[in-house]
């Protein structure tokens, strides 16, 4: 499977246009144009065809990963540790 197969898939599975990919590719500051972008979805027999490079797919996905989840909030400090506990004491025995 291509690169160009994985981007048509994904196009499809999570109903983007071509406008929602360019604006995921922003969000990674990776900048395409509508006519490369259709050259990427193009068969692979046609005059336009572009093949879809590793940097692309790439950026793609990592566009995609912020375009779901959000941008990833500052590190929170790591929340302490519950405080050891006592041991029990039982009362002394009786002798």
């Amino acid at each position: 499977m291509t690169n160009n197969d994985i981007m048509k898939k994904l196009r499809v599975a999570l109903q983007l246009r071509d406008d929602d990919i360019i604006d995921i590719l922003k969000l990674v500051d990776f900048n395409v144009t509508k006519s490369e972008l259709g050259a990427i979805f193009r068969k692979e027999d046609h005059a336009n065809y572009k093949p879809c490079g590793d940097q692309l797919l790439r950026n793609f996905l990592n566009g995609l990963v912020i375009h779901m989840r959000g941008t990833p909030e500052e590190k929170k400090p790591a929340t302490p540790a519950a405080p050891a506990r006592k041991p029990m004491s039982y009362p002394p025995r009786k002798k």
